[in-house]
């Protein structure tokens, strides 16, 4: 599939080209594929683009200079995937979207991720939900947090617009990642996206999460794909490569994408095994079912 020229969801007509695939864990991204590297082997991929998360924590002090040290690392621009707006992760925070009473902070930590994704050339921001505070009942605590939830991403959308940048939601799983976390299913997500009715803001898709709590993934991704912006990949359980040993049959999955019209980027969210080059087999096989041998080598 192409790379669309904005960071909009969209179908086009049934197989309409090769997905467009790129890395993140650890520092590799490669070029129409893959994610499970991170930037700092984005070039040697000869990447599209590469997912940033919290670049502010791991490329130095200043938007400028996390730029400067992305480019000499030679990953290419612009970089396709969000960064995150997650709090504070030495306290254990994982976003703060819908925490009672931390919404100045959440406005604080947008700013600075507007900041990074415009001097990376990042279109997309990933708002993250947060925990159900520690202790708390998440039924008795679900209104109010979504209460919160959507005052913060009105906000959002509004401050977003007005840089020509999108904002993510994405589902983690409860059962075995994060069972504090707020926003758990893409039913949910799409509920609170439908209540905020904001363009700008669209839905994540880890089919990682998405298979551990509710599988029907053929049905959720005809359902939901309209308003995703983003696809991320990995095996389930163990969260390897697509070509590992798991529940999930990726073929089926990419071929589901493509004919379904998905045009965005698939970023591979995964724990390489072992090389991460040699673990992107599963990449080279793709492309040479698609007829493109020479891509993702």
């Amino acid at each position: 599939m192409v790379v669309p020229g904005a960071p909009q969801p969209s179908r086009a007509a049934a197989g309409r080209g090769p997905l467009g695939l790129r890395s993140r864990r650890g520092g590799l991204a490669i070029r129409r594929a893959a994610r499970g590297a991170g930037a700092r082997g984005a070039g040697r991929g000869a990447a599209a683009g590469a997912d940033q998360h919290a670049p502010w924590c791991v490329a130095g002090p200043g938007p400028r200079l996390s730029r400067a040290r992305c480019s000499g690392r030679g990953v290419p621009e612009p970089a396709l995937t969000p960064v995150h707006s997650a709090g504070d992760q030495e306290k254990g925070e994982m976003g703060l979207a819908a925490v009672p009473g931390r919404q100045a902070a959440f406005r604080e930590g947008l700013e600075q991720a507007v900041l990074y994704a415009k001097a990376l050339g990042c279109p997309r921001i990933h708002l993250m939900a947060g925990r159900v505070p520690q202790g708390a009942d998440r039924a008795a605590v679900r209104g109010e947090m979504e209460t919160v939830f959507l005052e913060n991403l009105k906000y959002a959308a509004g401050v977003l617009a007005q840089e020509n940048l999108v904002g993510m939601l994405e589902p983690i799983n409860t059962r075995i990642t994060d069972p504090q976390y707020f926003l758990d299913t893409p039913q949910q997500a799409a509920a609170i996206l439908q209540k905020v009715g904001r363009p700008n803001l669209q839905l994540q898709m880890d089919i990682f999460h998405w298979q551990i709590m509710d599988g029907n993934l053929t049905g959720n991704i005809r359902e939901f794909l309209p308003i995703v912006g983003h696809v991320q990949v990995a095996q389930v359980p163990g969260r390897g490569e697509p070509g590992s040993s798991g529940e999930l049959d990726f073929s089926y999955l990419f071929q589901l994408l493509e004919d379904e019209g998905y045009e965005g980027f698939v970023g591979c969210e995964y724990k390489p095994q072992g090389d991460t080059i040699a673990g992107l087999s599963w990449l080279r096989s793709y492309w040479d079912r698609r007829g493109h041998p020479q891509d993702g080598r």
